[in-house]
């Protein structure tokens, strides 16, 4: 019989989540377009970028969600963070540099981390159970891509050249994200049974990272492990999705290509979330990475000015990816041990954030370091990304599958 959750649970996690999506999609689709057209940045600069609050996210998780078992405490952190959280976006206003931009995007993933990936994430663990995980996840999961439709559509009003949309913009979601913590105080309830870790600080932040721990934890370390791979392909192409559709493929309009897409995608990956908790992992993964692939395989072969391929291609990969993000979640969610979620989420972090925010932002800036380039208006050079993005992101994915098999007799063992 699956645990009922409250309305205010519902209310609290809509609201954090899709406030979280939202900054979280401003700066890790239109940071790298904000460098791009303000200061010309190369694919090295936005790789780098990429990586540094890779890191960043990585050690803050790892840290803070270890610090909020140790107190015992979700609401504080989740509430206090989205605040100070907002402050650090608006702080972007002001920035003239592309190495400034780098440096402060760290610190407001310090606080972003802290708020979202660590005490949110936790609190979500500490709420669900196996009866409801993929129903929390299935909708927890859709907040990414609704937000990148909340944030393109707010963003199509603004002239993403001029200097001053950019003030705008990063003063509305900072703001906006700021008044989320304040409201958190007045609506968020911690589990009840969340205790104080009686561990040292030291203890507490070892715990995941002990081979004892893995080896009594192995399916959730091995679903990391299929999370990160998963997780690189995504961040193969992602960091240059705008600007390859606005410049590589000439659709200036991308936002009513894209829009529906995403739409779509989140309605059905809402009710793909139960196909876990009645079929299980990998019957519910496995389509995943089909869909990932055709997806891919539509977009590699889509000719510039070509809006419905674009949009099928957009429609199945982000769907694939949404999913994805849905399935690998619940399942982490279910192989953490109670009363550990804070100290979880480091690990957690590597596999979705850090791993793939190294590798995959490497691979594409190599891949493209001959890229195409375009002269700008005041007679500096940008450059285009190519195709290559699909290919590569594909080839993940097959290895992908292959370590899903590899994998699928420990999962069943354990």
């Amino acid at each position: 019989m699956q645990t009922k959750l409250g309305r205010k649970f519902w209310i609290s996690m809509l609201i954090f989540g899709l406030m979280g999506q939202v900054a979280w999609v401003v700066e890790n689709m239109y940071f790298n377009v904000f460098i791009y057209k303000m200061f010309h940045a190369t694919a090295a600069d936005i790789s780098l970028m990429v990586m540094a609050s890779a890191v960043t996210a990585a050690l803050t998780t790892i840290i803070m969600g270890a610090v909020s078992d140790k107190v015992g405490k979700r609401k504080a952190f989740m509430s206090a963070g989205y605040i100070i959280w907002g402050i650090s976006i608006i702080a972007f206003a002001y920035i003239r540099s592309v190495a400034l931009t780098i440096v402060m995007d760290c610190v407001m993933t310090y606080f972003g981390s802290t708020a979202n990936d660590a005490a949110y994430n936790a609190w979500l663990t500490d709420r669900g159970d196996s009866t409801n995980r993929g129903k929390i996840e299935g909708v927890n999961s859709m907040m990414p891509l609704v937000a990148v439709l909340v944030v393109f559509g707010g963003f199509m009003s603004f002239n993403l050249d001029e200097h001053s949309a950019w003030v705008t913009i990063y003063y509305v979601i900072g703001i906006a994200t700021a008044l989320i913590g304040v409201l958190g105080w007045f609506i968020i309830e911690d589990d009840p049974g969340l205790k104080k870790s009686e561990e040292s600080m030291g203890e507490t932040l070892a715990y995941s990272f002990r081979p004892s721990v893995a080896k009594e934890n192995k399916t959730l370390y091995l679903t990391l492990l299929n999370f990160a791979v998963f997780g690189i392909s995504i961040q193969i192409f992602m960091p240059y999705l705008i600007i390859y559709y606005e410049k590589t493929l000439g659709l200036t309009n991308y936002v009513m290509i894209f829009a529906p897409a995403i739409l779509l995608a989140a309605v059905a990956t809402v009710f793909y979330g139960r196909l876990y908790d009645s079929r299980g992992f990998m019957k519910s993964i496995l389509p995943v990475a089909a869909m990932l692939l055709v997806g891919y395989t539509i977009l590699y072969f889509t000719q510039a000015h070509a809006a419905l391929q674009a949009f099928i291609g957009s429609l199945i990969a982000m769907t694939g990816y949404l999913a994805g993000m849905s399935i690998f979640g619940a399942m982490i969610r279910d192989n953490i041990p109670e009363g550990r979620a804070g100290q979880f989420q480091g690990v957690r972090i590597i596999g979705q954030v850090f791993v793939p925010g190294l590798i995959g932002p490497a691979v594409s800036a190599w891949l493209l370091r001959n890229a195409d380039v375009i002269v700008n208006s005041d007679g500096t050079e940008s450059f285009l990304p190519g195709k290559v993005i699909w290919s590569a992101s594909a080839a993940v994915i097959v290895i992908l599958v292959a370590v899903l098999m590899l994998t699928m007799r420990e999962r069943k063992e354990n």
